[in-house]
């Protein structure tokens, strides 16, 4: 008489869930593995992220260098990436015909620029082990039975599972009562709120420079300790780019209590503080005294930016430098350096979203992904309180968590026999 076959049940049909399921189903041949999409699409961030070109990884090879761009995990993370880190991410993909180049900025996307590559791979994966997917199959509720020892679930239209092993894969969810069916089993959630935003400026002049990037901005939060530097970008509703999103991530929390109205303090150009700024100005006034302030900009901002600047500090850019005035050029040093944007609500990031929050870290068990408090459920993914910027970091806490817990499964069944 053969052994039954043991099952796998993946709840989401996200990176993390795929990751655990086509692992799980290669270590362990003959373990029956299903992943359940709620949706009718799966790899959809996959599908979207990185405009359509899916960044994979980010070209970090030091943990305690890499840790440092998750908001929250990073205690969590330093033991997981000692399992699988971005070397083995880059190596697996690459093993299955996916090779990954790196960025300036150290995104590392696959060589064909399109995520079509990545999604293909992994449903490669699925069809070569045998990984079942339903589709419109969301979860209602799960629980442990005692007798039959498995998880039983109830989905979407009263239908019923049984699971010898269960990964939740689901990503995270705006409000904590989505969590219900996890609350119930007696995990703790830690409340989510939303992460990776763009700043929100109705009425505010400068959103009429939309489409103006600046490479390299400083961007504090009044009265926090939040400041980021990088690019950003001005948008039609106020402004977006690197060094937004990382703040919106660090100040995920903060920002949230403040019901996202605050104030931006942005210096343009970062490289001066007010009176380095005044001193390098009264150099210009003598060394260009007769060409025009609004020529074009002499700190290689861009010209509209320019132009604007010296609109909100009075000055007509016909105006010669020699003849610039001390009180505008007063304003014109605090605008550069300290302008002061009133923000007012965000707008989602749709590329990247993330949710900051899940259940809680110290409920999980970092070297195997598997549930403190019932043997055989194991998380992966967004669903754990782990959240990075952007940049590839959130693929790979996806990755990792999904190998791990597969390893997990592969392990647990190896004693069993």
């Amino acid at each position: 008489m053969t052994q039954k076959s043991k099952r796998l049940v993946v709840i989401g049909g996200g990176a993390a869930g795929f990751f655990c399921a086509v692992n799980a189903a290669r270590l362990q041949p003959g373990l029956e593995v299903i992943i359940l999409e709620k949706t009718s699409k799966v790899l959809s961030k996959v599908k979207v992220s990185g405009g359509g070109r899916c960044n994979v990884t980010h070209a970090c090879f030091s943990i305690s260098e890499m840790i440092r761009r998750y908001p929250r995990g990073q205690h969590f993370l330093k033991k997981t990436f000692h399992h699988f880190f971005t070397t083995d991410t880059i190596d697996w993909f690459k093993e299955r015909g996916v090779a990954l180049k790196k960025e300036a900025d150290g995104r590392m996307f696959p060589v064909t620029d399109s995520s079509q590559t990545v999604i293909d791979c992994l449903l490669r994966e699925v069809n070569r082990y045998g990984v079942e997917i339903r589709m419109m199959s969301e979860v209602k509720s799960m629980k442990y039975e005692e007798a039959a020892g498995a998880f039983r679930l109830v989905l979407s239209g009263d239908r019923e599972l049984s699971a010898d092993f269960v990964c939740v894969a689901c990503g995270g969810y705006p409000k904590t009562a989505m969590f219900d069916w996890l609350l119930q089993l007696g995990h703790t959630i830690e409340e989510p709120v939303p992460s990776l935003f763009t700043f929100n400026m109705p009425g505010n002049a400068v959103t009429q420079l939309m489409g103006v990037a600046v490479p390299d901005a400083q961007v504090k939060i009044a009265g926090s300790k939040l400041v980021e530097q990088g690019p950003v970008l001005i948008t039609h509703w106020g402004m977006s780019g690197p060094a937004i999103l990382r703040l919106s991530a660090w100040g995920a929390r903060e920002l949230a209590t403040q019901h996202y109205r605050f104030t931006a303090i942005v210096n343009w150009l970062p490289g001066y503080n007010e009176q380095r700024l005044r001193d390098k100005l009264q150099q210009l006034r003598f060394e260009t005294a007769a060409q025009k302030t609004g020529n074009k900009s002499p700190f290689g901002l861009p010209q509209r930016l320019w132009l604007h600047l010296l609109e909100q500090s009075g000055i007509n850019p016909d105006t010669r430098w020699a003849d610039l005035p001390a009180k505008e050029q007063n304003k014109l040093v605090k605008n550069c350096c300290a302008q002061e944007f009133a923000v007012n609500g965000k707008t989602t990031f749709k590329e990247e979203f993330v949710t900051a929050g899940g259940v809680k870290l110290s409920e999980i068990d970092a070297n195997t992904m598997q549930s403190k408090l019932h043997p055989g459920l194991f998380f992966a993914g967004e669903i754990a309180d782990v959240d990075g910027v952007t940049g590839g970091f959130n693929f790979q806490h996806a990755w990792t968590s999904g190998f791990i817990a597969a390893k997990a499964i592969q392990a647990t069944m190896q004693d069993a026999g």
